[in-house]
């Protein structure tokens, strides 16, 4: 697949290598020619000076034969700019746009243009370091229908089935990790302290689910 990054800072650079290690074609897009640098010696994308929402520089990229773009320049219009461009006159399937406005982020989602939005991540991710039994969504649908929770099981359901753990109708697991090999989730295999479950939940039953996974349910698996 071909694809088209704009932005060639350390996300950017980064994203052009790993794409291009994985077998595709990128080309590059930046304002600034010494942005380059950034990139490998031996990287054998196309590099295109300019903005990224300029339609000539985007043809310069390949933007007609690319199946994704990715917007990852440091301003957040730019980068929604670069995704309506990329989506609504060059009929790209997949575009990604990083926001660091999370509320903005948000909307954007909504109209259907994918975001990342870096600072709601990286705390989400330390949070989970840091106090692993906390409790909140690690990724929600825009429509707020549904989230994806990571949950540690504790000793009171050690040796129960993993579908004790789930809440029908409000939670189902959907990939499980034990000494850090994850797999999909087979609902008779016996659960062990320690293992990790993520579970997919309804957007208004993340209280039910977390009275059921610490409450008088874990309580009475023990017996």
């Amino acid at each position: 697949m071909h694809v088209v990054v704009v932005g060639c800072g350390r996300v950017g650079s980064g994203l052009a290598r790993t794409l291009e290690d994985g077998g595709h074609t990128v080309a590059v897009v930046d304002k600034q020619s010494k942005a380059f640098r950034r990139l490998p010696e031996d990287f054998a994308g196309r590099t295109v000076v300019g903005v990224g929402f300029d339609r000539d520089r985007l043809e310069e990229a390949g933007i007609k034969e690319a199946g994704a773009l990715a917007a990852v320049t440091n301003g957040d219009n730019s980068n929604i700019l670069v995704a309506r461009v990329a989506r609504e006159f060059f009929g790209v399937d997949k575009v990604v746009a990083r926001i660091y406005d999370a509320r903005r982020a948000q909307v954007y989602e909504r109209l259907g243009i994918p975001t990342v939005e870096p600072a709601t991540w990286a705390i989400d991710r330390v949070l989970r370091k840091i106090l692993p039994d906390s409790t909140g969504m690690t990724w929600v649908d825009p429509s707020a229908k549904v989230g994806l929770v990571e949950r540690t099981i504790g000793a009171a359901w050690a040796g129960r089935p993993l579908s004790a753990v789930t809440l029908a109708g409000v939670a189902n697991a959907v990939a499980t990790s034990r000494l850090g090999v994850a797999g999909l989730p087979d609902p008779k295999a016996a659960v062990q302290e320690g293992d990790t479950v993520w579970f997919m939940v309804s957007g208004d039953g993340l209280d039910a689910f977390d009275a059921h996974f610490t409450g008088p349910a874990a309580v009475a698996a023990r017996h």
